[in-house]
């Protein structure tokens, strides 16, 4: 291995996903967060990109890569590995998002999916029935999957199905900001169960069985943030014990996944509606965790109000 091969460093974000998962929002998020970004670098020209960004100073990068570069993908985990090993500080991330999400993205944006057999002829093509065109679409967001299946699992996921582009654009802030290192980043959100569970969640805590605040006409209009809710929410014994026993358990834990090298874990706390006893569970673990070091707190609910 040469010299300019081991003297790689700086700081790398690899930003990838699925297509229609909101890359070209969160690409303009990294370039407002100082990035230099470059979007479909092929896999065969990353390393002597890297070094040429080397010689020209200090300048933070970040690279797109997806489907597009089909044919490079296979090289791609082996480099992230390799950069890795080597110390570079590169940052995976992954844009997912539901079937259904996607399904109607594109619909609505009616652009073809880049693994479309019929991509030639333009969204759904000029003919065939609605449920060839939905069949298709639906067979190229599976085999998407599949191709990057293994660069998912050696990313920080982020669900983008219910977000709107302001959230995508705060989230991707916290998590690439100037506070984000290599230690292990502890993520906290809250969500509704009625509008899904966050598909990139690590762990899932469901707290509906908790006395719920909603049934008080003077607490319902408020939030697990607002004072009177987190004092009806202290004074019972469930969330205490509840509270207690997360915390134990993520205090367990914990080490033993930042031994494992891992960047990035979500812990999502669920209720009914999001909006009372989830929120001030995350309000209240994020407060207790702090000393862990990089601690994020998300409210998916409130925070697309």
């Amino acid at each position: 291995m040469s010299n300019a091969e081991t003297d790689l460093h700086g700081d790398v974000v690899l930003l990838t996903g699925m297509s229609g998962g909101g890359k070209s929002v969160a690409m303009h998020a990294l370039e407002d967060a100082g990035y230099f970004c470059v979007d479909n670098l092929p896999a065969e020209l990353l390393l002597d990109f890297l070094r040429l960004e080397q010689q020209r100073g200090e300048r933070r990068v970040a690279i797109a890569v997806d489907v597009r570069s089909a044919g490079s993908l296979p090289l791609m985990l082996p480099l992230l590995k390799d950069l890795r090993a080597r110390g570079v500080a590169v940052r995976s991330i992954f844009l997912d998002a539901s079937n259904d999400a996607l399904m109607r993205r594109f619909s609505e944006t009616r652009r073809p999916h880049p693994l479309r057999e019929d991509r030639d002829t333009g969204f759904g093509g000029l003919d065939g029935s609605a449920e060839d065109k939905h069949r298709l679409l639906l067979d190229a967001i599976q085999l998407e999957r599949e191709l990057l299946g293994g660069l998912k699992a050696e990313s920080t996921v982020i669900d983008t199905s219910q977000l709107r582009p302001a959230q995508l654009r705060a989230w991707l802030g916290d998590l690439v900001g100037p506070n984000a290192g290599s230690k292990l980043t502890l993520v906290f959100e809250s969500f509704a169960f009625k509008h899904g569970v966050p598909s990139d969640a690590d762990f899932v805590f469901d707290v509906r069985v908790l006395p719920n605040p909603y049934y008080d006409r003077e607490l319902r209009p408020l939030t697990g943030r607002d004072a009177p809710v987190a004092a009806y929410l202290a004074a019972q014994p469930e969330v205490g014990l509840m509270m207690g026993q997360i915390a134990g358990f993520l205090s367990r834990w914990l080490p033993n996944f930042a031994a494992d090298q891992r960047s990035y874990l979500t812990v999502a706390i669920g209720c009914t509606g999001g909006q009372h006893r989830s929120v001030y569970l995350v309000e209240m673990l994020a407060r207790q965790f702090s000393h862990h070091g990089h601690v994020l707190k998300r409210h998916r609910e409130l925070d697309a109000k």
